[in-house]
Order: C-alpha cells, then sequence, then structure tokens
C-alpha cells in the first residue's frame, strides 16, 4: 500500500514540474508586431515583420467553435481587432485587452437584438491558481478569453505594446 501512495506522489510532482517547466524566453528588447490566434489548433502566434517569434499554447472559451455573436455565449470571437489597454490588476494574472466588440459586431449584435459582450481578454491563470500551469490546456474554460500560463503571460506583456494587431481565426 506505501508503494502505492508512493507512486501517486511522484506522479503528482512530475505532473506538476511538467505543469510549470520553464521555457525558453524571447530576448530582451523584442517587440511583436502582430498577434495570430488559431483557434482550432489552440494556439498563440507572435510575428515580427513576417517572421515567426513563438507560438504558444492556450485555451479558449467554453464553446470555442464559432466566432463570439452575444454576451454571454462564452466563444472566442474571431477577426480583426488590436490590444488596446492592458490591466495589471485583474481577476487573472495580468490581462491584456482585445477590442472586440468592433463595430460590425456591435452592428449584427443590433440587428440581432442583443448584447455583444466585450472584456475580451488574453489572460493568465485566476489569482491564486497559477500552480496550474500547462495543464490548463487540457480544457477551454474562459468565458471567452484567450488564457495562457501566467509566465507566458508575462511574457506577452513585455513583448506585445498597446495598439498591436491580433487577429482570432478558426
Amino acid at each position: 500500500m506505501k508503494w502505492i501512495v508512493a507512486v501517486a506522489i511522484v506522479s503528482v510532482l512530475t505532473v506538476l514540474a511538467w505543469a510549470n517547466w520553464p521555457t525558453r524566453a524571447l530576448a530582451q528588447g523584442v517587440t511583436a508586431d502582430r498577434i495570430l490566434v488559431r483557434k482550432s489548433a489552440r494556439t498563440l502566434e507572435l510575428y515580427r515583420d513576417d517572421v515567426l517569434l513563438k507560438r504558444y499554447w492556450i485555451s479558449l472559451g467554453l464553446q470555442p467553435v464559432g466566432a463570439k455573436h452575444r454576451e454571454g455565449d462564452r466563444r472566442t470571437p474571431e477577426g480583426r481587432y488590436r490590444i488596446d489597454f492592458r490591466k495589471a490588476d485583474s481577476g487573472y494574472h495580468r490581462a491584456l485587452h482585445i477590442s472586440y466588440p468592433s463595430r460590425a459586431d456591435r452592428a449584427r449584435a443590433v440587428r440581432d437584438g442583443v448584447a455583444p459582450g466585450g472584456a475580451v481578454m488574453i489572460h493568465g491563470m485566476r489569482n491564486g491558481f497559477g500552480w496550474i500551469g500547462r495543464m490548463h490546456r487540457w480544457f477551454d474554460w474562459t468565458h471567452g478569453c484567450v488564457a495562457m500560463t501566467n509566465a507566458e503571460l508575462d511574457e506577452l506583456w513585455r513583448v506585445v505594446p498597446d495598439g498591436t494587431p491580433i487577429r482570432l481565426v478558426p
């Protein structure tokens, strides 16, 4: 019985180590000039002058297929937006705001008689849950945002200036 407990403890520690093992960071002074989110691949890619700088694996909204149409649909938007501001005091580990809804998104919502929603962010883990690390990728769990590990979000925070274009594709 003791060996079962020992194996379980070693297994849990191994998964936690993997979930939080550091990756190679982008060099100091590097800045991205655009972001591409590939929803079906669950990736966020950073580019500079059309050169891929880095690829991150992400989680999306609980209803990941299809574009966001209304508040509360738990979908991540699709389209062209910008990173328009950052939020250091988020309920999650930092957040970069995506400029959803666009004019077209608002017009569609008015036409459909629904609220378009907003507060779509790229963020880290909920405060106090940073230890989850890469394990967050096992599920889509946000309300329509793009989620990364806290360390990845810290890097994004450093290399993505406000105003950076972001394109989210199916």
